[in-house]
């Protein structure tokens, strides 16, 4: 009895971090997909130069994963097929504790993205989570006997359900923008007071005085001590973005950004930007001419390719540099819309929704 409470309990845990896990990645599968990136760059040049012919199929690996995910934390809670999904999982946890494992002690990969950008972890953190999922996942393994040999029909078909209603909502997110979205540019945030910190940051100054270490709140005038380290005391005063940067030849252009009204589009990679909707962002871009709303264009991409890019298209208006990574997390199209009023976010589309003029003065007439 108290073994069969031990299962079931450890079913539940395990099934339901990987269901949960699943949902959060499932709903921005581009988002693991840039993160795998990383990963197959490092490896490429730390572990096999294959690694590196893997990125082109990132978003396909993406959303394989993710769905994987909620349907073996599905199975497993449902009791379906209870051998494969044991199977499966322990074969997907050594996989995920490898990564974390490499990325915490060779310090590669700073972010794992297991939840997404909704929930942050260290490395260190993500290695000791996938650590103990591991042994949980392994009681589960050991004594696979006593698990679930057969399932009701219902259960199989509420699988396939599953299967088919993650695969959409992955599709539905790639083709359009992420449903929830938890980055530090959504709808609603201020740009540039989210790049200040939310309090004065104080410090923890430690000195060293013969053998002795000693902490001041003040940065101390004795001039006989040895400086040891800076610790921040209110980390969650630090600002909310910190690496937002727009330029041209003239310089960081980020103040005039962030002044009046502003419908922007950017794109994170020039070689590989979408001209499905090239009509629509072109009648977008001349209606908003002569208008209270400045069209801009970020790319990441150098000053030439810009220019190029505005030409090709007859856009005239100003064209900005930024880094890809800030593009990337800023929007999860390319190219894609956002747009800005006085620095705050007040919408973003995917160029497959590209809305028009009228659509956009209205977020400027309330």
């Amino acid at each position: 009895m108290i073994k069969d409470g031990l299962l079931w309990t450890l079913r539940i845990l395990v099934g339901g971090l990987f269901i949960f896990s699943g949902l959060i990645k499932v709903n921005d599968p581009v988002g693991t997909a840039i993160k795998l990136e990383e990963y197959f760059d490092v490896f490429s040049n730390d572990i096999a130069g294959f690694f590196y012919y893997l990125k082109p199929f990132a978003l396909y690996i993406a959303v394989f994963l993710v769905v994987v995910e909620i349907v073996l934390g599905v199975m497993l809670i449902l009791g379906v097929k209870s051998r494969f999904t044991v199977w499966s999982l322990a074969l997907m946890i050594l996989f995920f504790t490898f990564l974390t494992f490499y990325s915490a002690y060779f310090n590669k990969v700073t972010d794992c993205g297991c939840f997404g950008d909704a929930i942050k972890l260290t490395p260190w953190e993500s290695f000791y989570k996938d650590l103990i999922l591991l042994v949980f996942i392994s009681i589960l393994f050991l004594f696979q006997a006593d698990l679930p040999k057969t399932s009701a029909y219902w259960k199989q078909i509420s699988v396939w359900v599953i299967f088919i209603t993650s695969v959409s909502i992955a599709i539905t997110a790639i083709q359009n923008l992420p449903f929830i979205d938890f980055r530090a540019y959504k709808v609603g945030v201020n740009i540039p007071q989210n790049m200040q910190p939310s309090a004065p940051l104080e410090y923890t100054y430690v000195m060293k005085k013969g053998t002795e270490l000693v902490s001041f709140d003040q940065y101390p005038a004795d001039e006989s001590l040895e400086f040891v380290e800076m610790i921040l005391k209110n980390p969650d005063a630090l600002p909310k973005i910190s690496d937002f940067s727009v330029w041209n030849e003239d310089g960081d252009q980020s103040e005039a950004l962030f002044s009046g009204n502003k419908l922007i589009i950017l794109t994170s990679n020039m070689s590989k930007i979408s001209d499905a909707n090239q009509e629509d962002l072109n009648a977008l871009v001349n209606s908003l001419q002569d208008s209270p709303v400045t069209p801009v264009f970020i790319g990441a991409a150098t000053q030439e390719e810009i220019e190029s890019y505005l030409n090709k298209n007859n856009w005239k208006i100003t064209g900005l540099q930024a880094d890809a990574t800030v593009v990337k997390t800023i929007m999860r199209s390319n190219p894609g819309i956002m747009i800005l009023k006085d620095g705050v976010v007040m919408a973003k589309y995917h160029h497959n929704n590209t809305p028009e003029a009228g659509e956009v003065l209205d977020f400027f007439m309330k």
